[in-house]
């Protein structure tokens, strides 16, 4: 290879990186500032004519909405990333995703236009969650199939860091609108600023994708083997075990995110009267420190497996989740221990899960169907895995009369299930390979 085309590749790679992580930034800025504004504001905005609290919970249903969505997008967009190409759906999802976004934000209130207020929201809403399904298989497999062999799990975590820098940057904005504009400003019109800034995310992260090239795989997978006119039929019927295996794998991903990342706020805040602030920071140091460690772990996979790597991860955040909560429950308004307990778990711990998990799946499955496989392992097992997590740790610690301990067995039970399908998967995909020709 001239050293022309060399530098080539590695310009390409650094614009699918780049297209990848805004693609993943806006999911997941999108994700916390929606659920923050939300609980706080949707409610008299769109729903003013209810109770309050049946206005709240008819606020966070449109929340909802988006995980109902998401693994219909996500076998949507799969269908046709592994028909089309990748960089193709790709743009079409970002596009959906942050025009919806933007969207959100200039919708008039329910005293503005009626009852078309909040279906306007909802379908918004839906539109999201629909372009959401299909945006992380494809970030993450661009970045995956563009890389080197020896460097994939490295450039397949890249794309995760958009949890990290997507609620920081929320974070970021909400706290900054909320200090230079007063209450009545940030109701009226401030809140709609933060959705209408993603427009600049949207328009960069746009135009970098249209810059980049197809991946090697698909184009190499298009050349050599018959279409698979359903793709997701195919994944089903040549790999049910990879299937089940990989959302096994991927359960305690959803549970420890949403049990360290959001249900820690509620325990800290509602059980142990922690102020919001303080709890809030703790977890966004955590945050800081997870886009950190993400890239840390892919090159660490790339060197001792993905699958050892998952493997151990998971396992020990679930025989973590005791002595963590016990921190939390025991020394809640310690901010520094607190801290400490939620960046080990969180930003360490699940992190290298979590960085892991792309290049983890993207080998499980053959290129001509790797779209539909692990959007669908994703975004399925995301329904009961982030969906029912918080209603199931507010049970667990409700019945033990506010003690986490129910809670934890809960959590190291999907880190045993999880660690074993881990397992399953890596003793299945050499078969994969060599199925699909690579072995």
């Amino acid at each position: 290879m001239s050293n022309e085309q060399t530098l080539d590749q590695q310009k390409n790679l650094r614009r699918v990186v780049i297209s990848s992580v805004l693609g993943a930034v806006i999911e997941w800025y999108d994700f916390f500032l929606y659920g923050v504004v939300a609980g706080l504001f949707f409610n008299k905005l769109y729903f003013p004519d209810f109770d309050p609290r049946i206005g709240t919970m008819l606020a966070f249903a449109t929340f909802a909405v988006g995980f109902v969505a998401r693994p219909l997008g996500g076998i949507i967009f799969g269908h046709f990333g592994d028909k089309l190409g990748r960089k193709k759906v790709l743009i079409l999802t970002l596009e959906i995703m942050g025009t919806a976004t933007v969207c959100i934000g200039l919708i008039p209130t329910y005293e503005t236009i009626g009852i078309w207020a909040p279906i306007l929201l909802i379908i918004c809403r839906l539109l999201q969650g629909i372009g959401l399904g299909g945006e992380w298989g494809g970030a993450v497999l661009m970045s995956f199939e563009s890389a080197p062999e020896s460097k994939r799990a490295f450039y397949g975590s890249l794309p995760q860091i958009g949890m990290s820098i997507g609620l920081l940057l929320a974070s970021g904005v909400i706290a900054l609108l909320s200090a230079i504009l007063s209450p009545e400003s940030f109701l009226s019109w401030g809140w709609r600023v933060a959705f209408i800034l993603s427009a600049v995310l949207l328009i960069v992260g746009s135009y970098m994708r249209m810059t980049v090239q197809e991946t090697k795989d698909f184009a190499e997978a298009k050349a050599k083997a018959p279409e698979a006119k359903f793709p997701l039929i195919e994944v089903f019927k040549k790999y049910p075990k990879m299937v089940l295996a990989g959302m096994g794998a991927r359960f305690l991903d959803g549970v420890s995110f949403n049990v360290f990342g959001v249900y820690s706020l509620t325990y800290l805040t509602q059980q142990h009267g922690v102020h919001r602030e303080a709890a809030l920071s703790s977890l966004i140091v955590a945050s800081a420190v997870m886009a950190v460690a993400i890239p840390f772990w892919g090159q660490f996979a790339d060197r001792h497996g993905k699958a050892k790597i998952f493997g151990i991860c998971v396992l020990l955040l679930g025989i973590i989740s005791f002595p963590a909560f016990w921190v939390l429950h025991n020394y809640a308004h310690n901010f520094v221990l607190v801290t400490l307990t939620l960046t080990l778990a969180f930003a360490i711990l699940h992190a290298g899960q979590y960085a892991t998990m792309a290049s983890l799946f993207s080998d499980s499955f053959p290129a001509e169907v790797r779209y539909s496989g692990i959007s669908f392992v994703y975004q399925f097992t995301a329904i009961f895995a982030s969906g029912l997590t918080p209603m199931i740790a507010t049970a667990l610690t409700g019945w033990a009369d506010g003690q986490p301990w129910y809670l934890c067995m809960y959590f190291c039970f999907w880190g045993v299930v999880s660690a074993l399908c881990t397992y399953a998967l890596y003793k299945m995909s050499p078969q994969v390979k060599a199925a699909a020709g690579q072995a």
